[in-house]
């Protein structure tokens, strides 16, 4: 991420946080509103499907008037959130959440923890990460959490080694083995799916895998542990709206049998409960 695209997706999301920033000027937004519909900020697959799920099933009877709204970005629904012009959004894990935080001068905050979206690496050319020949290229998600995750991934699975301790702030500079000398190429998250004909292997994350018809449980060269990992993704608000009666609903309706089990049958594994 510390490339072109990393710079000028930092540059954008300033950007989208100045304009949601101006636009909020009205005495009711989506965020203080009680009286109206609850409106989420999501990413189609699985966040949005999941959400209307709840909306469909769920949410009449617990009295909750929910709205989804698909953002296909990692940056807008926290924007969004930020000014009001959404009351919740459901896209993201406590890490990128935290990053996005201290960079944007953000100031929102976790509800409840959802589900986890195994990364995975995956490739058109190769069926075993063993196969991949010497000085292959990569592809990995460009924003710093992800970046880290992915290059973790990567470590896990032999490919590379890192340094001692560096978590999920890892670049390419802090690997310290990397015995097939592969070569990465960052890219937003969103396109990594997208490159795989134009590179062996691109690290992606569980949301964009599944909405290129990948399977996660079946076709990753190498998937994410999901004991212990902190990357499950979650609702979150701004900060002082998680009492909002609202957002109470919602947090107990994401948090029941009923979406354990809607994850279960839709997902197969590719995506798993955090409840």
């Amino acid at each position: 991420m510390r490339n072109t695209a990393k710079i000028t997706t930092a540059v954008l999301a300033a950007g989208a946080l100045t304009l949601g920033l101006t636009a909020c000027g009205s005495d009711k937004d989506a965020a203080t509103d009680t009286s109206g519909p609850l409106v989420v900020a999501a990413s189609p697959v699985p966040h949005a499907e999941i959400l209307n799920f709840v909306k469909d099933n769920l949410a009449e009877k617990a009295g909750l008037d929910l709205e989804v709204k698909e953002f296909t970005d990692y940056v807008t629904p926290n924007t969004a959130t930020e000014d009001g012009s959404v009351g919740a959004n459901y896209f993201q894990t406590q890490p990128y959440l935290d990053d996005f935080n201290k960079k944007n001068g953000t100031h929102i905050v976790s509800v409840v923890d959802v589900h986890l979206e195994p990364l995975g690496l995956y490739s058109h050319k190769v069926k075993k990460a063993d196969e991949l020949k010497s000085g292959a290229t990569i592809a990995i998600p460009n924003d710093t959490v992800n970046e880290g995750r992915a290059l973790q991934l990567l470590a896990a699975g032999g490919l590379i080694t890192l340094k001692d301790g560096v978590g999920t702030s890892a670049t390419p500079a802090d690997i310290t083995e990397n015995p097939k000398k592969l070569t990465f190429k960052e890219l937003e998250a969103a396109q990594t799916p997208r490159s795989l004909d134009d590179v062996d292997a691109a690290v992606v994350n569980g949301n964009y895998a599944i909405e290129a018809d990948l399977k996660p449980a079946q076709d990753a060269l190498v998937l994410e542990e999901a004991k212990d990992n902190p990357n499950s993704n979650l609702l979150a608000v701004k900060e002082g709206q998680e009492n909002d009666p609202r957002v109470k609903k919602l947090a107990k309706l994401l948090t029941s049998p009923e979406v354990k089990k809607f994850i279960e049958d839709k997902y197969a594994g590719s995506v798993l409960a955090s409840f």
